[in-house]
């Protein structure tokens, strides 16, 4: 079974990006690529435990095994050695990717406290979208009672055009929810 998302991007988002831009050919369409997500951890070459901890958190979030991130150089204002442990990442693709975007549209976004919409700046220029998480409480399959530390992470939807008006009407029609936005409900009427 095709994840609703997916379908969704197939049978509407395709058509709509095509009359809007007059895309001739279904290829020019713009798609996701991927999604990356990143979780920064200062004290993880101090703290082991902390950093097992996220990365068990981020293979409960993502579905998949994250890596470790190390750093590439020393740095001694910030107590930082080559090669130690400064954060974890998860790379998202095909039908994994798919599921994360629904429960990421679905279901954690609209726990996020205060939440007015997502930010139309931060596009990066070459058509790349970067959220910024404050708690990875959001996420419905973290359990709070077990979390050690509270952190953010950054989740990067990677598209396949360098154009940042082409990302923002894909990514506004798969659903994210934009700032004076309305949202658009996915799978409803299909």
């Amino acid at each position: 079974m095709k994840p609703r998302f997916r379908t969704h991007y197939e049978s509407h988002v395709v058509a709509k990006l095509k009359d809007d831009f007059g895309f001739t050919n279904p290829h020019e369409v713009p798609q996701i690529e991927k999604i990356v997500i990143n979780v920064g951890v200062g004290d993880a070459g101090r703290d082991q435990k902390l950093l097992q901890s996220v990365l068990q958190e981020l293979e409960t979030i993502a579905g998949q095994k994250p890596v470790v991130n190390l750093a590439r150089k020393s740095i001694s204002n910030f107590n930082l050695r080559e090669g130690a442990p400064v954060g974890a990442s998860v790379t998202l693709r095909k039908e994994r990717m798919w599921y994360f975007l629904d429960r990421l549209i679905s279901t954690a976004i609209p726990r996020i406290r205060d939440f007015r919409g997502l930010k139309t700046r931060s596009f990066d220029g070459r058509g790349n979208y970067t959220i910024g998480v404050k708690e990875q409480v959001i996420f419905p399959e973290i359990d709070y009672d077990e979390v050690n530390k509270v952190h953010g992470m950054d989740i990067t939807i990677v598209t396949t055009t360098d154009k940042d008006d082409e990302a923002f009407a894909l990514l506004r029609e798969v659903g994210f929810p934009f700032r004076g936005e309305v949202p658009v409900a996915v799978g409803a009427g299909t």
